[in-house]
């Protein structure tokens, strides 16, 4: 069921999630005090990038890397910077590094082609394996797991012990269990103590909204973060 179609259109959900537009915005770039310090226990200012938006503290490193391997216009100046992304202090206060990123994604198509890589390997790939390996089928659920990978690395552990339903390969029911799943996601986003999380919800309200439609198979238009997506 997870045709070539489908993933365009969650890509393109998801990029509206992200960015506000279907097509992704490869040049975005926005600066969120959301990354939880292990060291100190404190929210620091990082960096989100990207067509789907990937952060300082997580694999824009790899992005860069990616992009300057492939000789992109803006890769030498980028290549200074490649052993201080995700490391203290924080790059988002460098002009030079925040312009660059911009630019790169504006006028660069290696850029975009380089995105348009990462997204699928560190994100779309890891979402649909753990998909599969779960025994889920519907376009829906993928559209659930790869939302969560995107925006939370995964699909938390600890999120999944907070409801008693089984995944499909366990014997469990798939919609029963995606249902619980958003309901606990869109509770934890709600109520968490960083508040940048709590302006979420509007993922986990699409989604409610699709079981609501009974649009397991996406096939109906889905709206996304104000943007319609057919």
């Amino acid at each position: 069921m997870i045709t070539p179609v489908i993933k365009n259109k969650i890509e393109r959900i998801i990029n509206a999630f992200e960015t506000g537009s279907a097509d992704g915005n490869y040049a975005g770039l926005v600066k969120y005090r959301d990354y939880k310090d292990p060291a100190t226990k404190t929210y620091i200012t990082q960096i989100t990038y990207g067509r789907s938006q990937t952060t300082e503290f997580g694999n824009l490193k790899a992005l860069i890397q990616g992009y300057v391997s492939t000789n992109g216009v803006y890769a030498a100046q980028l290549k200074p910077y490649i052993n201080r992304i995700g490391r203290k202090p924080s790059l988002s206060t460098d002009k030079n590094f925040c312009d660059l990123l911009i630019n790169a994604g504006k006028n660069d198509p290696i850029m975009r082609k380089a995105q348009d890589h990462l997204f699928d390997s560190y994100y779309y790939l890891p979402a649909l394996g753990w998909f599969n390996a779960m025994g889920f089928k519907f376009p829906l659920s993928l559209l659930v797991i790869y939302d969560s990978h995107i925006h939370s690395g995964s699909v938390p552990d600890f999120l999944r012990k907070r409801f008693p339903a089984a995944p499909p390969v366990r014997g469990g029911d798939e919609r029963t269990w995606v249902k619980q799943y958003v309901d606990v996601r869109h509770e934890w986003l709600r109520t968490h103590p960083n508040k940048i999380l709590n302006n979420t919800i509007y993922r986990t309200s699409c989604f409610k909204k699709q079981m609501v439609d009974n649009n397991w198979d996406l096939t109906k238009p889905v709206k996304a973060n104000g943007v319609l997506i057919t």
